[in-house]
């Protein structure tokens, strides 16, 4: 019987080890998962395992972590689906299974300020397209206290998840949330435009593990290579850049681990490619200039 938080933290790692489980919604190994799950149960911080981890248990809260755990394992959900909170850059966020588990490698360029170059003291109107849960159009509202948002995504669905977000943290009169098709009900142009879109190609979307599978598959698959989504987006845009993005707009784009099929369907669009936790693989910068080409 594990007497303090560390040591049910990391039998609980082990038995997630043990069970097999698939990470990567927002944690990417046992041990964290395990804390997360553990450290929610108990009513602890998150962002504070060292103060945590001595703290001696009751049996009362080693069953009911225990319990989160075997819950995990059983159901092969995401964690964040269980707890109902997800975090990004630091900061909360409502999300159920009617959306995607925020994850986006934008939020980092948000956070970090490495996207500032591309904009300027004319930067009011962005748009985040795919919204999902609304997280990167509030992380966007949060960076850039100037600026207004528009917030597309298809599903009513995620949409209801997006606007107990928004609320959560005060948004509304900035955020507005729109269901739509794509870029169909845009009301461009805008100064930057925000989008992490369905990308994983067929084969990949075939062997997901179960976590994955959990969530709303029209956020996650877009056709045989994954670049469905993106080939109408990028369609639209050359079509009447100007209806779409001001003169010295910018698109931020997030394609995962679809690099090479990008770059085939896409093979003649000057692209920046921007520097992440993951690398430089996985986001892309596109200047209204070079959609004009």
């Amino acid at each position: 019987m594990p007497h303090t938080v560390l040591e049910l933290i990391e039998s609980s790692a082990a038995r997630l080890t043990e069970a097999g489980v698939a990470f990567g919604h927002g944690t990417a190994t046992a041990f964290d998962e395990a804390a997360w799950l553990v450290l929610w149960s108990l009513s602890l911080p998150l962002d504070d395992l060292d103060s945590a981890a001595p703290q001696p248990l009751t049996p009362e809260q080693s069953d009911k972590a225990r319990a989160l755990i075997e819950q995990r394992i059983a159901t092969r959900q995401p964690a964040a689906y269980l707890t109902k909170e997800a975090w990004l850059q630091g900061v909360p966020f409502y999300v159920d299974e009617r959306a995607i588990v925020p994850r986006s490698f934008i939020a980092e360029v948000l956070a970090d300020g490495s996207i500032d170059g591309w904009l300027s003291d004319r930067t009011h109107r962005v748009l985040d397209l795919c919204t999902g849960n609304g997280s990167l159009a509030v992380l966007a509202a949060l960076a850039f206290p100037e600026v207004v948002v528009d917030a597309i995504d298809l599903s009513a669905d995620a949409l209801a998840v997006a606007r107990i977000n928004v609320d959560k943290h005060q948004l509304a009169d900035r955020i507005t949330l729109i269901e739509g098709d794509g870029l169909q009900p845009a009301r461009g142009p805008y100064d930057l435009i925000l989008c992490n879109p369905p990308y994983v190609n067929a084969r990949s979307m075939a062997t997901l593990p179960a976590e994955y599978q959990a969530e709303p598959a029209m956020a996650l698959g877009s056709g045989d290579d994954g670049m469905d989504f993106c080939r109408a987006l990028i369609a639209a845009l050359r079509a009447d850049p100007s209806r779409y993005l001001n003169e010295d707009g910018v698109l931020v784009l997030e394609i995962g681990n679809e690099r090479e099929h990008f770059e085939n369907a896409f093979a003649d669009l000057p692209v920046v490619w921007l520097d992440t936790s993951s690398g430089t693989d996985q986001l892309l910068l596109i200047t209204r200039e070079a959609l004009e080409v």
